[in-house]
């Protein structure tokens, strides 16, 4: 509960910023949920299975990461809860480090990580849209300038990112009631279609085929891994996981904007995460139960293709076909639709506030650390919304996004790192949460994150080394141009 004190200089921080305290613990568990569950845990799992071949070894996947992502979580709350401000993980990394490691992060973010996800999400968004409304597609080419081809596809991905840049830049009010009505409308959804799973969906020969030899696996196409290559198997395999449940950081870019944030981030992030990998995991079990893990590519049947090979990995429209034919599918592409246009208001609403915080510190464009008439940063806004329309129209944000997995990572681990260093460097900082488990649960997180970057540095070189890259172009924009933004801050 909140004191008096604390009520008077939380007016007095909005008064300072300008910022608007609106997002209360509802609205940051909705969108936490909102922002982790895009279109990932319908269509991943297809490749998870090809790659670690037996049921028990996928479901373990979908567990390792969850584990991960609630101990990224709840670790994470301990800066959270401390540094309770704008910009969240840029934030904490220039607490923990120093300026420059932040602003790499802050320039991976806008580059591609946030930008390429609204891009990636937009697209899938229109994709499904298409299953309704076939007009929408890849093919229908609605004019061509040299090698640009504008397709109706990319037309309903743009317009999407626009609207919701502009319903974001009416004030963090509008923002966070698309956020509550898309996130509580696909919770909602995803939970009914479980139990639909559970009740209707069950298939003798996807249990049978599943559970019979669960370590094993039936009717599998290549060698199960073994020893070493198992681990490695294992590490590439959760990197979609991963990324299914990434952007549970995300309510931490807002803090400015949230009531009683030292106590509202951490929940909203703990109960979120909490609530996002339960689905996940059941989900993946109904979609064993429902649909053989193993089976093959020319089969006629979606039961033949299995979960692995899912016609265009779609193994959500796959199980919703077999618990209720073409009506569930439709549904299913409905529920897509709305889990991806939920997801991207989130990412939409919270990248700027990372933007606006280096602008704040001398390090971008002296707009972009602006607040408009409804204060939010609509400038930031804007500019996000334009770098992610011109990834929509070159088609390479999916490649972008491959190639800074390794990088996404890293920020990570060197976040949760940074626990560490501020409890030697700042003990007597004031820490209203303090990490569950530390340092044995924090330390985890570091040891198993490192692993799978190891292994993604040895089996996909061509999968990290860009990501260094486009990390490291972000040293010279550090020193080259740092003093010409700071002179137009000051």
């Amino acid at each position: 509960m909140q004191t008096t004190e604390d009520s008077k200089l939380q007016q007095h921080t909005e008064h300072k910023s300008g910022f608007k305290r609106e997002i209360t613990l509802f609205d940051g568990i909705m969108l936490v949920t909102g922002s982790m569950i895009g279109s990932g845990i319908f269509i991943v799992t297809a490749d998870i299975s090809r790659t670690v071949t037996t049921p028990a070894n996928m479901l373990l996947v979908w567990l390792i990461s969850g584990f991960l992502t609630m101990v990224g979580a709840i670790s994470y709350g301990e800066l959270s809860a401390m540094f309770p401000n704008v910009g969240g993980q840029y934030v904490y990394l220039k607490e923990a480090y120093n300026k420059m490691v932040a602003f790499l992060y802050g320039w991976t973010l806008f580059l591609v990580i946030q930008t390429g996800v609204i891009a990636a999400v937009a697209v899938a968004f229109a994709s499904f849209t298409g299953v309704l409304i076939p007009w929408f597609s890849d093919q229908n080419v609605l004019f061509e300038v040299g090698p640009l081809r504008f397709t109706s596809l990319q037309l309903l991905a743009i317009s999407s990112i626009i609207f919701l840049t502009y319903s974001n830049a009416n004030g963090v009010k509008r923002g966070k009631l698309i956020q509550n009505i898309f996130s509580s409308t696909k919770l909602i959804a995803l939970f009914g279609l479980i139990l639909s799973g559970l009740l209707f969906g069950v298939n003798e020969t996807a249990v049978t085929a599943n559970f019979t030899n669960f370590w094993e696996g039936a009717g599998t196409t290549a060698a199960l891994p073994t020893s070493s290559a198992l681990i490695a198997a294992f590490g590439i395999a959760m990197v979609g996981a991963l990324f299914s449940s990434d952007s549970w950081n995300n309510i931490g870019f807002s803090g400015d904007e949230i009531v009683n944030p030292k106590r509202t981030i951490v929940l909203s992030m703990v109960i979120g995460t909490a609530i996002v990998t339960g689905i996940y995991l059941l989900l993946n079990v109904v979609y064993l139960l429902v649909l053989p893990l193993n089976g093959s590519a020319d089969a006629p049947t979606v039961i033949g293709q299995g979960i692995a090979f899912a016609s265009n990995n779609r193994v959500g429209t796959a199980a919703a076909a077999v618990i209720g034919g073409y009506k569930a599918t439709v549904a299913i592409a409905i529920l897509i639709m709305i889990s991806t246009f939920g997801c991207n208001n989130g990412a939409i609403l919270s990248g700027a506030r990372v933007y606006y915080a280096i602008a704040k510190d001398g390090l971008f464009f002296a707009r972009m650390g602006r607040l408009n008439k409804n204060g939010v940063p609509a400038a930031a806004l804007w500019l996000q919304c334009i770098w992610a329309c011109l990834l929509c129209l070159s088609g390479t944000y999916g490649n972008l996004l491959d190639y800074v997995v390794f990088a996404v990572m890293l920020f990570y681990i060197l976040t949760i790192v940074g626990v560490f260093v501020l409890r030697v460097r700042r003990p007597d900082l004031p820490r209203p949460y303090k990490a569950l488990g530390y340092p044995v649960l924090p330390a985890m997180y570091v040891v198993l994150a490192s692993a799978i970057c190891l292994i993604l540095l040895v089996e996909k070189p061509a999968y990290t080394w860009p990501g260094f890259i486009i990390v490291g172009l972000g040293i010279p924009v550090y020193y080259f141009f740092g003093s010409k933004f700071k002179k137009e801050v000051s």
